[in-house]
């Protein structure tokens, strides 16, 4: 049976070590690229009807693809393909629903590494994916070069 793991990818160091991860430790796998646009919230959304006319909507749908199109070159780089996917919405709940809804063993998501007080107001997109999916999540620290 192929496993299938879901790569959330959003241009930090830490999701490009995220995706290096799976690719390196899950040979077997079926990967798939998730980035997640985030939408604004409140004030804007007042006024429209659609999410496509939403300000920055289009800039934010390319910078998504672009952002796939690099992560399907480093699978590539690797002797891989992967399937790349775009949703759009609050990145936590995207990513697990996505997971869910599509039956995937297990979420690879990069770490942003905050402490203390930025970690406990903010919350980060990796601590609450962990909290809500009923799925193995790695957590992948990007390693600094020393």
């Amino acid at each position: 049976m192929v496993r299938k793991t879901v790569v959330a990818v959003d241009g930090s160091p830490q999701a490009s070590a995220a995706l290096a991860y799976a690719l390196e430790e899950f040979p077997e796998s079926s990967i798939t690229a998730l980035h997640v646009v985030r939408l604004p919230e409140g004030y804007w959304t007042s006024f429209t009807d659609s999410e496509t006319e939403l300000p920055g909507y289009e800039n934010a749908q390319e910078s998504a693809r672009e952002l796939l199109e690099s992560a399907e070159q480093t699978a590539a780089e690797s002797d891989r393909e992967l399937e790349t996917v775009v949703e759009t919405g609050k990145p936590a709940r995207e990513i697990v629903d996505y997971a869910v809804e599509n039956g995937f063993d297990q979420i690879v998501i990069g770490s942003h590494g905050r402490t203390g007080v930025d970690r406990v107001l903010l919350g980060s997109v990796s601590e609450q994916v962990v909290r809500r999916a009923p799925m193995t999540v790695a957590v992948v620290h990007e390693q600094a070069d020393r």
